[in-house]
């Protein structure tokens, strides 16, 4: 089972190109982005823990679509700001997520370390104590420096049951290649795009960061590695992160065609921002509920 979706999809740059310019208030966002895909990260987890009540509500406005699955990321304490007691950041994370889990729609739950954390025996340490924590989630790690590179390094995961997310990023200063490793029956495969000028600049903000339209050709390669992860795992998520300008979304639905999909379905604001879509998708005009 291959799901590919997008991360995150409440984003002011995406009217007029993902939604509908005239979207009356009240439109919902997610109900209408989740006819065109397979998968959402939830990204709002990482900066703060989610009212239950709220993740309930996602489970209830994405129910039409059959197979739909989340994910959603730890928040930035556990991995980021690191907090030295896990007792007091973890558990409200989950409590949040829990309503997702309960109902089945959470497909992963991802772990994002920054491109400092670094493969060491402190490191180690400190992800082994996390993994305690969250026996019993899907949960999937993602480590963007290259030194997590050797099967030993990510041995623990694999003896876990641990995903280990794939990463397609720009290839300078240490990252990490997207090398197609599977440990766990979950896979994940997470492309940032490429924007090498960007990537590192420090007064970067995340829209410039991410700003990046993978080319047919790029994408094709990644579909290879996506074919080699999915014949190796039960269930692969495929989430585009270059969400600038609807980039991911344009993305998101040129892999599901390279994977095989016949014509998926796509906004007509997309195809009309990136008309290069428009001999390999279904366009369908706004349905605004």
């Amino acid at each position: 089972m291959i799901r590919v979706g997008v991360a995150g999809w409440d984003y002011r740059d995406w009217k007029g190109t993902v939604y509908p310019a005239s979207a009356p208030a009240g439109f919902d966002r997610l109900r209408y982005l989740c006819a065109f895909v397979d998968v959402l990260e939830v990204n709002s987890t990482f900066y703060r823990a989610v009212d239950p009540r709220t993740a309930g509500s996602w489970v209830r406005r994405t129910a039409r679509r059959a197979g739909f699955r989340f994910t959603a990321k730890a928040h930035r304490s556990w991995t980021h700001d690191p907090q030295p007691d896990l007792s007091t950041v973890v558990p409200e994370t989950l409590r949040g997520l829990e309503p997702l889990r309960a109902s089945g729609s959470l497909g992963a739950l991802l772990i994002q370390f920054p491109q400092r954390f670094h493969h060491a025996p402190e490191a180690v340490d400190r992800l082994l104590r996390l993994l305690d924590r969250v026996r019993g989630w899907p949960a999937v790690i993602e480590v963007r420096h290259a030194s997590w590179a050797g099967e030993e390094a990510v041995a623990p995961l694999a003896e876990r049951g641990v995903g280990l997310c794939v990463v397609d990023q720009p290839r300078l200063r240490g990252t990490a290649a997207p090398d197609p490793r599977v440990t766990a029956e979950v896979s994940y495969l997470r492309l940032h795009g490429r924007n090498a000028a960007d990537w590192f600049r420090e007064d970067a903000g995340r829209d410039a960061r991410y700003d990046y339209l993978y080319s047919t050709a790029e994408l094709d390669a990644l579909a290879g590695v996506a074919r080699e992860l999915a014949g190796r795992s039960e269930e692969l998520f495929v989430v585009q992160n270059n969400h600038f300008r609807g980039q991911a979304l344009a993305n998101a639905i040129q892999m599901k065609h390279l994977l095989g999909e016949d014509r998926p379905p796509a906004p007509a604001e997309l195809v009309r921002a990136y008309p290069a879509l428009a001999p390999m998708v279904t366009e369908e005009q706004s349905r605004l509920f």
